[in-house]
């Protein structure tokens, strides 16, 4: 029981080091956004996934795991974008295996490997939940001026309205994608706002 309280605390002190990870993609949109992490990413993903698992009659709790567990592996290979891809080879079984497998109970490893194939809804609405934390952010992005963010919500050519829709399978990610296409990163608090503290 000590050798697996053990490895729970490395498992837990490993997970905590997401925080300090920052996404790569960084590089080619051009912004140097020191809030953008594995960790802050899969914290939003996590609340996408549960809303959409709702939405489409899955498993809340397993898709939000799997959001958890999404990136979880590039605290030991690293985060890497489209170009780093093309140099790249990660052993993402090898890691998945020494990162969860070695954990006293298998339920991460088989929620990550469910996740990998992309067969359950669950899995499916963690990966739609993955992409529309990548609208989100670059809707963000766009509002403060990125060009670059706006070549990746608008295809090359800025004519291709919608454009990372097309990776989306489920059709609540697709209608939730086309509302944070449609609306302003900063409307959600103009309702609420007011100059007055209350009394």
């Amino acid at each position: 029981m000590q050798q697996d309280d053990t490895r729970i605390a490395d498992f837990l002190f490993e997970v905590g080091t997401m925080r300090k990870l920052p996404r790569i993609h960084r590089q080619m949109l051009l912004t140097d956004d020191t809030s953008d992490t594995i960790a802050t990413h899969s914290y939003r993903v996590a609340f996408i996934g549960w809303i959409l698992a709702k939405r489409e009659g899955a498993d809340p709790y397993k898709t939000v795991m799997m959001c958890l567990l999404h990136d979880l592996g590039e605290v030991r290979s690293g985060d890497h974008n489209w170009v780093h891809k093309r140099y790249v080879t990660i052993h993402d079984e090898e890691v998945m295996e020494e990162q969860l497998g070695t954990l006293p109970f298998r339920d991460f490893l088989e929620l990550a490997r469910e996740y990998e194939a992309r067969e359950s809804t669950e899995a499916i609405a963690a990966k739609d939940a993955d992409v529309l934390d990548q609208v989100l952010l670059l809707r963000e992005y766009e509002w403060q001026g990125n060009r670059e963010a706006s070549v990746w919500l608008q295809g090359k050519r800025g004519e291709e309205a919608y454009a990372k829709l097309k990776q989306l399978k489920l059709d609540s990610a697709k209608r939730i994608g086309k509302a944070l296409y449609d609306r302003d990163p900063s409307e959600w608090w103009n309702d609420i706002w007011t100059s007055q503290n209350r009394k």
